[in-house]
């Protein structure tokens, strides 16, 4: 590949932030969650230099648990969605994956499976998400149901929050709440121990009271944030992903010329311009606005016209020097990109996520 634009994927900082999300709670499991391709990092690479610390991957449904496999991966997989129909227990029985049932058809298709031996299951609680999961009122008889099934080994109750990122916030209060009042009488009265699992990155990061027998982080060990304003336990994550260009032309600009399409930005003094190849069609936000900071040899420089497919034009009339061939950096270790998507209107989880095909990716360490 000779366009330059490219990610490079920091496999040593993802390993660090792993090992910090398992210092938060040492006493806890922590599974690694590498769905949609590991939040655009690479699910195959991201597992393979994790694999020696994790005991299980999390993904959100069979396709990309069956990648995983199909790499050599051999530790337990979490389907976080659950089985979309019932041809896929067999699948998963068979590729040793683990389930989640969030909904009724569901828990009937697996009672109803002829399965040769059990299967570890994941049973999803909405204490206030209300995306999946069985309400509270039916925990208890769910329960039941999987622990007279021969198709069943092991049962874990889970749930999801929807605002951890609040920290303090009343809603996760209550969600702790409404999850240790429905399990309550299930951990009381069982003679086994019966594992729960709360904790995201955010809840793991803010919420002690979350932090159970399995913990979910995702986010986090790609080094970014959940949270909107600093916290003191995300202050050591180290960004993974490194998005580079390079600069490959340069242009003296008179006060009063536009730049870019629609002449959304004119020069108010004589300035300097640089293009830069990376557009949208690279995975750089459009919706990106004018003044959106970018790094050109480690140096701040404004976005300066709208962002098109294949550039983006920056004001480097402050820098001492700039040549073609500089590098530019839109997010990394510099410049989070939680910070570039507030300038877009996003979050810094979709701009990872979304890299395209067209991108090269490298890895380090």
């Amino acid at each position: 590949m000779y366009r330059p634009a490219k990610i490079i994927i920091d496999l040593a900082a993802i390993q660090a932030n792993y090992r910090l999300a398992q210092s938060l709670a040492p006493d806890s499991k922590t599974i690694a969650v590498v769905k949609a391709d590991a939040y655009g990092h690479g699910a195959v690479e991201v597992a393979k230099a994790l694999q020696s610390q994790v005991e299980m991957f999390a993904v959100s449904c069979i396709d990309e648990a069956l990648i995983l496999r199909e790499n050599g991966l051999r530790q337990a997989v979490l389907l976080l969605e659950g089985c979309f129909d019932k041809s896929e227990l067999k699948i998963a029985l068979d590729k040793q994956f683990e389930i989640v049932v969030h909904n009724n058809l569901q828990l009937q298709q697996l009672l109803d499976a002829t399965l040769e031996t059990p299967i570890n299951v994941w049973l999803k609680i909405d204490t206030g998400m209300h995306r999946l999961g069985i309400s509270p009122k039916e925990v208890a008889s769910t329960y039941a149901k999987l622990q007279a099934s021969t198709n069943v080994h092991n049962v874990v109750l889970m749930t999801h929050f929807a605002h951890a990122d609040d920290v303090g916030g009343a809603y996760s209060v209550n969600q702790i709440s409404q999850f240790e009042a429905c399990t309550q009488a299930i951990v009381s009265d069982t003679q086994q121990k019966v594992q729960l699992s709360t904790a995201n990155s955010a809840a793991l990061l803010a919420w002690q009271q979350t932090r159970m027998d399995w913990n979910r982080p995702g986010i986090m060990l790609y080094g970014l944030s959940p949270f909107a304003e600093p916290l003191e336990q995300a202050k050591a994550l180290i960004p993974a992903m490194s998005f580079e260009s390079q600069v490959i032309a340069l242009r003296n600009i008179s006060a009063g010329e536009s730049v870019g399409y629609g002449c959304t930005w004119t020069a108010k003094r004589p300035s300097v311009i640089a293009t830069i190849a990376i557009g949208y069609g690279d995975g750089y936000p459009r919706t990106a606005k004018l003044g959106t900071p970018v790094l050109i040899n480690h140096q701040r420089v404004p976005l300066a016209a709208r962002v098109s497919m294949d550039l983006i034009s920056v004001d480097v009339t402050d820098l001492p020097k700039v040549n073609i061939g500089d590098t530019a950096q839109l997010w990394g270790k510099e410049l989070s990109a939680n910070e570039v998507a507030s300038w877009a209107d996003t979050i810094g989880y979709e701009l990872v996520t979304r890299m395209p095909r067209r991108i090269t990716r490298q890895y380090s360490n």
